[in-house]
């Protein structure tokens, strides 16, 4: 099973997890297999936030929301199960000074591939 972990720091607290640990960890991950796609992010000062509304779309420089920790980054990672995702995220290096949101991946393609597979029944009426 897939699942994402989301990456959440204070950027003030950045400087404290050197970027060799994250790359170290990065690499046995990707050795072991779980690892699907990681990348960390930019400041949150480079972000913009889109929004439709009505069919018209605003946009607004910064994070959608201020809050004390950002997004910082994401594992895409390959489990057994929760717990398994658990294990490792708890070996990524910002969980010391951060957290991480660990979250499955609802496979919308799939479900949707396997709907229109479905052989449709048709009734048949007589007269």
């Amino acid at each position: 099973m897939k699942y994402l972990c989301l990456v959440y720091l204070d950027e003030n607290r950045l400087h404290e997890l050197p970027d060799e640990d994250c790359v170290e960890f990065d690499t046995g991950i990707r050795a072991s297999g779980h690892c699907i796609a990681s990348e960390a992010l930019q400041s949150v000062q480079t972000a913009t936030t889109l929004r439709v509304r009505s069919g018209k779309m605003s946009i607004t420089d910064g994070p959608f929301a201020e809050t004390k920790e950002q997004l910082a980054g994401f594992y895409m990672i390959e489990a057994r199960d929760l717990n398994e995702a658990l294990q490792i995220a708890s070996k990524i290096p910002p969980a010391r000074v951060g957290s991480i949101e660990v979250r499955p991946i609802r496979p919308i393609r799939e479900a949707v591939a396997a709907a229109k597979s479905q052989p449709t029944v048709q009734h048949l009426t007589t007269a």
